[in-house]
């Protein structure tokens, strides 16, 4: 399936977990381990309530559902720990591929993630889209991360694109919540790869 580009769009912004590159899997395995070992339960259903939220942030938000004190720099630090040995497992999302492909060099574009930006910039490596973005904005970039719109505005703003011209592609409730609010064009593309990851 070919995803499509607005006419209107004059710059992109992509997610990055889920949506460059189906890390998600391998997130969720990572989490559901370190949460193990606290006697937490990590189920699906909560690995999508928590989607686009950065690392510690996430550790508090359990701390809040289950009543514990975990040390958020403890546990998400053994999540991530997990997470950077098997992010070598993840696929390429191929219809958005083609798009960054495709537009490279004809529109401005940038990476909006929750994520550390070290490991945002190993993932772009890995699937060998690294020298295909000079923006990105990471978790340590911003002040507020999604549903809030701060990611996005940052991308608009070092792209010199107006927000309401810019198309963001997400996998996330929260990040598609954040584009919105940002006054930006939403692209779904889980129902692009539904077909080949089967998520």
């Amino acid at each position: 399936m070919i995803i499509n580009i607005d006419p209107n769009a004059k710059g992109l912004i992509f997610d990055l977990d889920g949506t460059i590159s189906d890390t998600m899997p391998i997130h969720f395995v990572a989490w559901r381990n370190a949460a193990a070992r606290y006697g937490i339960d990590f189920t699906v259903e909560l690995f999508d309530q928590l989607a686009g939220i950065p690392l510690y942030p996430t550790v508090e938000k359990l701390n809040e559902l289950f009543g514990t004190k975990i040390d958020p720099q403890e546990m998400g630090d053994a999540k991530e720990a997990e997470y950077e040995a098997n992010m070598h497992l993840a696929q390429p999302i191929e219809p958005v591929v083609d798009i960054i492909k495709k537009y490279h060099g004809q529109l401005p574009m940038a990476v909006g993630t929750g994520g550390l930006k070290r490991l945002a910039k190993k993932s772009l490596e890995l699937i060998g889209l690294d020298q295909y973005f000079d923006i990105i904005v990471a978790y340590e970039d911003v002040n507020n991360y999604k549903p809030h719109p701060e990611t996005f505005l940052r991308c608009a703003e070092q792209m010199g694109v107006e927000p309401a011209a810019c198309q963001v592609f997400e996998d996330g409730v929260l990040g598609m919540q954040a584009a919105r609010t940002a006054g930006m064009m939403v692209t779904d593309v889980t129902k692009y790869y539904e077909v080949t990851t089967g998520k």
